[in-house]
């Protein structure tokens, strides 16, 4: 395991401090993480903060979210990781495409995830629904009205699969591989990931292990595609589904304006509760279903592109 943070290149003089920032990849891993996540913090406090002040978009996270708020707000976070990302790979002279966004059959993989993604939620609500441990209460939406809203919701996720894949499994992933590896990256971000979920309403300790769990299998997909637009679709998806189209809680939040009305009838453990599906022990199968499927899709096929570095890892040596 490199520990690029914290070792030295014997073949580079130590002449000065320089070793300890730059190593023969460049600036060291740990150091472009933390660089990183003060430029993103910085831009969310000179851009974000004052701009969802100005057009006054707080809202109750105890309540039913608009979706032309949430949208706001979502767009603005993916706009801000993207231009982090961006300065990033102007400092470390890498094209942006480097972190996730490369790679084959991008648009293909896309839509392979969108259908995964709703495919994945909807066995989830459907099992539960025949254990009648979910009952659904109709419909509130018809008409035009349902189809602006199908709108609206998914343009929401689409931002959220680029906002959370990009902060969690772009720039950070491919710059932590090389420090310490692929899977200790994955676990470290994943777990992260699951923590991040922490703060969200209603949370309990089945849907953060999910919430961790299904971020590991978005760095499957990376580890198999190289890139992560399979986990951008899958992302969008999951949650449009789980939030717009079957009407649960997702995580927690509850959105204004949604396709059928349901609720839990059971206990907590299994239907979910105020978390949603994904609060459920019924999520686990379905993650490790998800799992096998695609190591017998990819698996047996691909060489991942990680195997020996991060595809990121292709510039000059000569930083500074």
């Amino acid at each position: 395991m490199t520990q690029e943070f914290l070792q030295t290149d014997s073949a580079e003089p130590k002449r000065d401090a320089h070793w300890i920032f730059v190593g023969r990849d460049g600036i060291r891993a740990g150091w472009s993480a933390v660089i990183f996540i003060a430029v993103f913090v910085v831009l969310t406090l000179i851009v974000a903060i004052p701009a969802v002040s100005l057009m006054h978009l707080h809202v109750d996270r105890g309540a039913p979210q608009p979706a032309r708020a949430v949208l706001l707000q979502e767009a603005m976070q993916a706009l801000l990781v993207l231009l982090a990302t961006l300065i990033m790979s102007r400092i470390e002279k890498r094209p942006i495409a480097s972190y996730g966004y490369a790679g084959k059959a991008k648009f293909i993989r896309f839509i392979s995830g969108l259908f995964w993604g709703f495919t994945a939620i909807s066995l989830l609500v459907g099992a539960l629904w025949r254990s009648h441990l979910l009952a659904f209460d109709g419909s509130p939406l018809a008409g035009a009205v349902a189809w602006r809203y199908a709108l609206e919701w998914a343009v929401v996720f689409i931002f959220v699969g680029i906002f959370e894949e990009s902060l969690l499994r772009g720039y950070l992933q491919y710059t932590l591989t090389r420090g310490i590896g692929f899977w200790w990256a994955a676990l470290i971000l994943s777990t992260s990931f699951g923590m991040i979920h922490g703060t969200n309403p209603g949370e309990s300790p089945v849907g953060l292990f999910s919430a961790a769990a299904i971020g590991l299998i978005f760095c499957l997909s990376l580890w198999y595609t190289g890139s992560l637009w399979w986990a951008i679709g899958f992302h969008a998806a999951w949650d449009w589904g789980e939030t717009y189209f079957y009407g649960t809680s997702d995580s927690g939040m509850v959105a204004q304006g949604h396709l059928f009305s349901e609720h839990p009838t059971g206990t907590l453990l299994w239907t979910g509760g105020a978390t949603g599906p994904e609060g459920s022990l019924l999520v686990i199968p379905v993650i490790l279903v998800l799992a096998l499927a695609m190591w017998l899709w990819w698996g047996r096929r691909t060489i991942s592109p990680f195997r020996k570095q991060p595809p990121a890892v292709t510039e000059a040596k000569n930083f500074g």
